[in-house]
């Protein structure tokens, strides 16, 4: 029996007064049958719900980048991502002057799984090298993007990253709603002169 649903795309638009942020939902269906491929859809369905079944039993995203983050004082983190591979952890990069580390955080317990791995910003590729850059020039933290989206989505964050869309740095957060998943964009406001950081 073929899956004919069509992609869905719901996008709220949101304007979070409290940090001048703006919050993109995007909701797609579990299945991938608007790719044409039934067996694809259906693999890649058994992935996102072995995914979000081994989601629900973990420390909250947000733990796991302040527990990465106190690693290193005045660190704050660039990217986190659930992983499923093995047990679950969460990997969390922080960085501080030009350094950045990489950390695996076991996600049923908090603890540091993995020796650190740590390296300078010059031995990230361009891209990774100029997010980090326009990441120093926002209000902005990962944590308080990670907060709103999951206010936004009404889930709870699986990742969050750096991405540059059109010139801009945007914080990209995936939710697990339910039995879903949810993107979430946010574009931080810029730090404006003579001004401090919020955090």
């Amino acid at each position: 029996m073929s899956k004919k649903r069509l992609l869905a795309i719901i996008v709220l638009s949101a304007t979070l007064a409290a940090t001048g942020a703006v919050a993109h939902v995007t909701h797609e269906p579990l299945d991938a049958a608007n790719r044409g491929i039934a067996e694809q859809g259906d693999a890649e369905e058994a992935v996102i719900r072995r995914l979000l079944e081994q989601f629900r039993t973990v420390i909250p995203l947000s733990q796991a980048v302040a527990i990465a983050e106190h690693l290193h004082d005045g660190s704050k983190a660039a990217d986190v991502n659930f992983e499923i591979s093995g047990p679950p952890v969460y990997r969390v990069r922080t960085i501080r002057n030009e350094r950045i580390w990489e950390n695996v955080i076991d996600a049923k317990t908090g603890s540091v799984t993995e020796s650190e791995t740590s390296s300078s910003l010059r031995e990230l590729d361009q891209e990774d090298l100029g997010n980090i850059i326009a990441l120093r020039s926002v209000e902005q933290k990962l944590s308080d993007a990670v907060r709103i989206a999951e206010k936004a989505a009404e889930g709870s964050a699986l990742s969050a990253n750096l991405m540059k869309q059109n010139g801009k740095l945007n914080f990209v957060v995936l939710i697990a709603n339910g039995d879903g998943l949810k993107e979430v964009m946010l574009e931080p406001p810029k730090v404006t002169r003579g001004k401090t950081a919020r955090h």
